[in-house]
């Protein structure tokens, strides 16, 4: 049986870019274990799978090639800029339902799709030396004032702060330490960051998970969403910013740039959403 598949890049920047991105439609009679299969096969950093939902306009579910995840940024702007050009929406506030929980999904007149985030969960602070071999970087190289740290707008990731771009560009990762970091602490990969920018954005970045066999990925939403409030609660400068910029993915030359709106109230998240924009969809069939 052959399976229609759609493949676009989600997060470009000026069409050009981005992470790459599947898309399954047509899930009548998949079974996770099929769809865990379609996503193998694939071979993307993740598949999304649209399905119908009671309670929501739709249910989305995400794998990696190797698992299921609770949610995926740059998935689900692919999927949503995808019903787009297919002329299955339009112009409006979409809900979604995913193993994060229920979502509201924006499509804006200028063909940008927006997430909602989870609020921003601060977790563990990390003890940088451990963190630090794993991306063979010497202490000094780290900004002195902001800590490791886990943060979770929907999946947790180890944020971690570079003084400068040149290092940021020339990290060695040792990716079977970082799985056996990310595994033990529970998380999806390491977002490392820094606040020299290329293009004058808010921050260059790189992340990193090899423990969901995706050992760089270019363009990530949910853990430029957990930067962003990073930035916020580490930094006063940024506690009245609504609007983020990151790029990330030049080292792979896939430039990609993530946009991310905060709404505050008091210096506390109340709302938050991640957007970027995607190319014109590819369809490929695969043998199911």
């Amino acid at each position: 049986m052959k399976l229609k598949t759609y493949i676009l890049n989600a997060f470009t920047k000026d069409n050009k870019g981005g992470n790459p991105a599947g898309v399954v439609l047509d899930t009548e009679g998949l079974t996770p274990k099929s769809m865990q299969a379609i996503a193998s096969k694939l071979n993307f950093s993740e598949t999304a799978f649209v399905l119908p939902s009671t309670n929501s306009d739709y249910e989305i579910k995400y794998f990696t090639p190797n698992e299921e995840v609770d949610i995926c940024g740059h998935e689900t702007i692919a999927t949503f800029s995808l019903l787009d050009q297919i002329k299955e929406i339009n112009t409006k506030m979409y809900t979604i339902k995913t193993k994060a929980g229920r979502l509201a999904v924006q499509l804006h007149n200028n063909k940008m799709v927006s997430l909602q985030q989870n609020l921003p969960e601060f977790l563990e602070i990390l003890p940088r030396e451990e963190i630090i071999k794993s991306l063979n970087l010497d202490i000094e190289k780290l900004i002195p004032d902001f800590p490791i740290q886990i943060v979770s707008t929907g999946l947790r990731d180890i944020i971690i702060p570079i003084r400068r771009l040149s290092d940021l560009l020339n990290i060695t990762p040792n990716m079977e330490s970082i799985t056996k970091i990310s595994k033990k602490h529970n998380v999806t990969g390491y977002h490392v960051f820094t606040l020299e920018t290329l293009y004058h954005s808010t921050a260059h970045c790189r992340n990193f998970a090899p423990l969901f066999d995706i050992p760089e990925e270019s363009a990530t939403g949910t853990s430029n969403a957990a930067l962003a409030c990073y930035l916020i609660k580490r930094n006063q400068n940024y506690i009245k910013q609504n609007t983020f910029t990151f790029e990330q993915g030049y080292g792979m030359d896939q430039p990609s740039e993530i946009f991310v709106n905060v709404s505050t109230n008091h210096g506390i998240i109340t709302d938050l959403y991640v957007g970027g924009f995607a190319s014109n969809f590819k369809e490929k069939y695969i043998s199911i």
